[in-house]
């Protein structure tokens, strides 16, 4: 460890060229040198967070672009040569915490800085301009061992800020750390302060660990600890070794079909299901967006029903109401079942069998039919609610014997126009 090295991008080092210049102590720090550090690739848009003796007025007075992301704690955002706004931050200590927001003191020490981070990992700081590293609690090592481990006493880390204990299982989660025995005895003893935290800070604590690599990780260590009951009373079963495996085996870049995975698990998959999904998305504020979504993805179940397996019409019924996306997020659910090895009966054809009616144009509205409203109004249909009638008796026709789909046949299914004064 003696010989890290790592390659700033030219924007950053520029922007510590510029406050070293003006006499300020400036180091990099934060998650890229702690990925450098790991081997894990830090290339391409990240931004670099830089720890520095200059104040926030000072920072300003010294370039040209900055954004005020949060000037009462000492950080401002620096646009970088790369277009990206970096984040620099004065040195600080804090004076007093309550459990989440801290009063802090600013002050010219990288020591002081560093003291007050939560994990040996993420207190580890990289000079650029003079090759230098300074870690003062190990990280390196720490690092090197596969270990998650608090900086100083890990029950005082936790009581400053409680968002520290999901912050933990998403590091030890996404990068693969073993919990250290007394930071593991600090953050359960710190469950109960899980109730301080805003549902907004939770609710992205938990979808950061559901984009990672592998999130079973990180889920084991919020049922573990008591955090999941503690946070999401919803869930009548825990993750078992089935669901971690299936959640493990959706797609990162979907961290909202994982969850609904999660909660497909943990829910007890009766009538009451989809209003405890609801109620658990509502209190953690997911957008109005990301819960249809993920209540959408639910509706299939862990597995299509007898119904949607056998009737073709069924099928392509429930395809219809739940749109190409629907279709494919519950597609996209079942596979994931079945990729970690659990029992999805039929899965597999109802996917076939409804990507063969997509590809084939079966129709999923009455717009897709070989007439339409104005055909039958040029064929002396009065326009009115029969019409649309019509076309719903059509569609299902069609839907039995998708031949049927042909303007002569569908003609002559709707039958003629009624006549004034008929029965």
């Amino acid at each position: 460890w003696v010989n890290v090295r790592i390659e700033a991008p030219r924007a950053v080092l520029a922007l510590v060229e510029r406050l070293e210049g003006a006499g300020f102590e400036t180091w990099v720090v934060g998650g890229a040198v702690r990925d450098a550090i790991a081997g894990r690739s830090v290339r391409g848009r990240v931004v670099w967070d830089l720890a520095t003796a200059a104040t926030p007025d000072e920072m300003r007075g010294l370039f040209r672009r900055t954004v005020p992301l949060g000037v009462e704690y000492g950080t401002v955002g620096v646009f970088g040569r790369d277009g990206l706004l970096h984040e620099a931050t004065t040195f600080r200590r804090d004076v007093a915490t309550y459990g989440r927001k801290a009063t802090v003191e600013f002050g010219r020490s990288l020591a002081d800085d560093l003291a007050r981070r939560d994990f040996t990992v993420n207190a580890i700081a990289w000079h650029p301009l003079r090759k230098a590293l300074c870690d003062p609690y190990g990280g390196c090592a720490d690092l090197a061992g596969g270990v998650l481990r608090a900086v100083g006493d890990p029950a005082a880390r936790f009581r400053e800020d409680y968002l520290r204990v999901l912050r933990g299982f998403r590091f030890a989660g996404t990068m693969g750390l073993a919990v250290d025995p007394g930071t593991w005895a600090g953050m359960v003893d710190a469950v109960p302060g899980l109730s301080h935290l805003s549902v907004e800070r939770v609710r992205e604590e938990l979808m950061k660990s559901l984009a990672g690599p592998k999130p079973s990780r990180a889920l084991a260590l919020y049922r573990d600890s008591g955090a999941l009951r503690h946070l999401a009373p919803e869930l009548k079963t825990p993750p078992t070794p089935a669901a971690l495996a299936a959640v493990d085996a959706g797609r990162a870049c979907r961290p909202v079909l994982r969850m609904a995975t999660l909660l497909l698990f943990g829910l007890s998959g009766d009538a009451n299901s989809a209003l405890a999904a609801a109620a658990l998305l509502r209190r953690l504020r997911f957008s109005n967006a990301e819960s249809a979504r993920i209540r959408g993805a639910m509706a299939g179940g862990l597995a299509p029903s007898a119904d949607l397996r056998a009737d073709k019409v069924t099928r392509r019924r429930w395809a219809a109401a739940a749109g190409r996306a629907g279709v494919r997020d519950v597609f996209r659910v079942w596979l994931a079942v079945l990729r970690a090895g659990s029992d999805c009966p039929g899965a597999l054809d109802v996917v076939r069998k409804v990507r063969h009616d997509m590809r084939t144009g079966v129709p999923t509205s009455a717009s897709g039919l070989a007439v339409g409203g104005r055909d039958l109004i040029a064929r002396g249909w009065k326009p009115g609610p029969r019409i649309g009638r019509t076309l719903a008796r059509l569609l299902e026709a069609v839907w039995e014997d998708p031949s049927l789909n042909e303007r002569t046949r569908l003609l002559s299914l709707a039958g003629e126009p009624k006549r004034s004064g008929s029965p």
